[in-house]
């Protein structure tokens, strides 16, 4: 299939900025043969303009039509087989093995969607009804629903080619809500999101969706989504990147004339701890289990375990032991792109200027070109507790043991944490009852707390939590996985003595489709 390298704004012709990017292969650092074009910013305002015009009708669309726009985009990318396969993985170094997951996954989250929209309880449609003659003042008649806020802009992510790219869950979120979609394509896989591009285009297309529902741009610096981010019409924001750039944008949608939302995904070290108990009876096992997180993907998960606290002792020495074992054995592997793999040097090398931080060990083969070689080093409690720059993220397969005095400077390290998407607790039964307390405080610090385990690995169901208080998130209110991200992109809105014309189907007396009221606080669903 041939990719259409015409930028753009939902893959028409450009007035364009003349400039290029391409591809580039990780692995060999050869450039692929496409060229995608940069956007303008009359880009920016015509694909706005057309984001702006389709809302008015894709607002209206009923659920059922945007779910079958939704399982179509997803019936697009699969049949686009071993071409998008083959593109991410040239694209991004990973295997082809975790593309394939990875194209499952997202196109599972846009069946999800569909599905949850289809059942219609997103919606949240309440009903009080009038009570005229109440006493000393009538009560009128309420009724409030869920609506689409409008144009969305979505940034694509490095790490996640297609599950938090271009029809990722951020944008299969955005389109179930009823909002436009403009995505500033990632520029380390033009080609990819190309081809995502064009598989929503065809389903947009093939389902009767507004002309301008969707549209990709590309940039390869900074002007193109402080543009998007900053045109009157986008009503909301979603990334996934590092805290730089999602606090970056956070600030220019708050200095607008009229502010708008920015959910950002950003920086975590996904603390865990490890109780005594636990490491006394099982150091070994817990220890493989963290290589294998650690290392995985070479550590290019937000959800990687970057910090792992615990008080000192022989169960520690063992675990460190075996870990540092296990690191040494690990294989250096290919980071995303140039920037990741050198960002991951200058933060291993920051670490290392650290005051008290020791250096355990790193992988025995040395790291190749765009490698990134897996690192375990620590510190003690009363240095992390000092030194904030200790608390920050090393993105890629390096973590940092805090070894701890006693459990009391083990609670003041855990008090000085600042926001992540995950803590654990590694322990027995009768640990975490005794530690009640700290797993409280660290309640306050997550949004995902995980017992016996490790972070790696965000199940997509309604029940995860995908988020936490600043830096991981903007606002921790709010999940970027699972259905209930969906929330992100609606506000409520009540009407008051409305006439039954005037009310949308879904707060209408004789409702027919079939949607989840609460009606004067009893949830029932209601119509045929």
């Amino acid at each position: 299939m041939e990719i259409n390298t015409k930028n753009i704004i939902g893959f028409t012709e450009s007035t364009g900025t003349g400039k290029t990017l391409q591809g580039v292969n990780p692995v060999t650092g050869t450039r692929l043969a496409e060229k995608f074009y940069l956007a303008s910013e009359e880009d920016v305002t015509r694909a706005m303009a057309r984001a702006e015009a389709a809302f008015a009708e894709f607002k209206l669309t009923e659920a059922g039509q945007r779910a079958n726009f939704l399982e179509k985009i997803a019936d697009e990318m699969e049949a686009l087989g071993e071409v998008l396969v083959q593109r991410a993985a040239a694209e991004t170094g990973l295997p082809e093995a975790r593309i394939i997951g990875e194209r499952g996954r997202t196109t599972g989250q846009l069946r999800m969607f569909a599905g949850y929209i289809r059942e219609g309880s997103y919606v949240e449609a309440a009903i009080d009804t009038a009570i005229p003659d109440r006493h000393p003042i009538a009560k009128p008649d309420l009724r409030k629903m869920m609506v689409p806020l409008g144009p969305v802009v979505v940034f694509g992510a490095s790490n996640f080619p297609l599950a938090y790219s271009v029809a990722g869950g951020d944008t299969a979120a955005a389109f179930a809500a009823g909002c436009p979609v403009l995505v500033k394509a990632h520029p380390g896989h033009p080609g990819t999101s190309a081809l995502v591009g064009q598989a929503i285009v065809q389903a947009a297309k093939a389902t009767g969706m507004p002309d301008g529902v969707f549209s990709l741009l590309y940039d390869a610096g900074f002007q193109v989504g402080k543009a998007l981010v900053g045109h009157p019409a986008t009503r909301a924001v979603g990334f996934t990147g590092s805290v730089n750039g999602g606090r970056a944008l956070f600030d220019i949608a708050a200095q607008r004339p009229s502010p708008i939302p920015v959910f950002a995904e950003m920086g975590s070290t996904n603390p865990s701890i490890l109780l005594p108990q636990a490491l006394h009876q099982r150091a070994q096992q817990v220890a493989e289990n963290y290589s294998n997180s650690i290392t995985l993907g070479v550590g290019q998960f937000c959800t990687n375990p970057g910090l792992i606290l615990a008080v000192a002792g022989a169960g520690l020495d063992e675990f460190i032991s075996h870990l540092s074992a296990a690191i040494a054995r690990a294989q250096p592997g290919t980071m995303l792109h140039r920037g990741i793999s050198t960002s991951f040097r200058q933060k291993t090398q920051e670490m290392a200027e650290q005051r008290g931080v020791e250096f355990i060990t790193m992988a025995s083969k040395e790291a190749q070109g765009q490698e990134g070689r897996p690192t375990l080093a620590k510190a003690p409690g009363k240095e992390f507790i000092n030194n904030p720059k200790l608390h920050e993220e090393v993105f890629g397969p390096f973590s940092l043991i805090i070894e701890c005095a006693d459990e009391g400077e083990l609670r003041e390290c855990v008090n000085c944490l600042t926001g992540q998407l995950t803590a654990t607790v590694i322990g027995e039964e009768e640990e975490f009852s005794a530690n009640a307390g700290l797993i409280n405080q660290l309640r306050e610090k997550a949004g995902r707390l995980i017992f016996n385990g490790v972070p790696t690995g965000v199940e997509v169901c309604p029940s995860m939590t995908h988020g936490g208080p600043y830096p991981a998130t903007t606002d921790s209110r709010f999940t970027a996985v699972g259905v209930h991200s969906i929330k992100r992109f609606l506000r409520p809105v009540s009407f008051q003595d409305a006439p039954q014309a005037i009310l949308p189907e879904a707060l209408k007396d004789n409702n027919p489709l079939g949607i989840w009221r609460l009606l004067n606080g009893v949830l029932t669903k209601e119509g045929v």
